[in-house]
């Protein structure tokens, strides 16, 4: 079992998110990855209920190629976003040693012009080993007050 990689990969997609290296943030994905965000802590994974975002690699992808485009309209000027996260907790070893499934506390900020939106919550990522390296079969975004009126939110929190 390999901890400290599997934390070193969360706080890294942290921070290719922060800096807007998209390309190399989808890298961190397995090929069925996906980025999700329930509308609360207690949605179970595959119900059909309405998410905030729900998000397969393809999804994921378009949203990347349109961010780098300049044809998001809403991000002219470009949003700038800053996560801070406490230490991820290991939570649970699914089956074998591949996959492992961690639990991070976070505040999110993303701001564009005058604008900030600030968020707080849980993130749930679910790692696989895949070829010797581990990625990431899911990244839940568990808002602290999902069910709530949300401000628009341009990125990934």
């Amino acid at each position: 079992m390999s901890v400290p990689e599997c934390v070193e990969l969360i706080y890294r997609e942290a921070l290719l998110l922060d800096e807007g290296r998209y390309e190399e943030w989808l890298k961190l994905f397995s090929p069925s990855g996906r980025y999700w965000v329930p509308l609360s802590k207690s949605q179970a994974e595959g119900d059909s209920q309405l998410s905030i975002a729900d998000e397969d690699m393809n999804l994921l992808r378009l949203r990347i190629e349109r961010l780098a485009s300049g044809r998001a309209h809403s991000q002219q000027p470009p949003s700038s976003m800053q996560h801070v996260l406490q230490q991820p907790m290991l939570g649970e070893q699914i089956t074998d040693v591949d996959t492992l499934v961690f639990r991070t506390a976070f505040n999110y900020s993303e701001c564009r012009q005058d604008d900030v939106v600030v968020l707080h919550g849980h993130y749930v990522h679910r790692l696989v080993r895949l070829d010797g390296q581990w990625r990431i079969e899911l990244k839940r975004v568990n808002l602290v007050n999902a069910a709530s009126r949300l401000p628009m939110i341009q990125l990934f929190p």
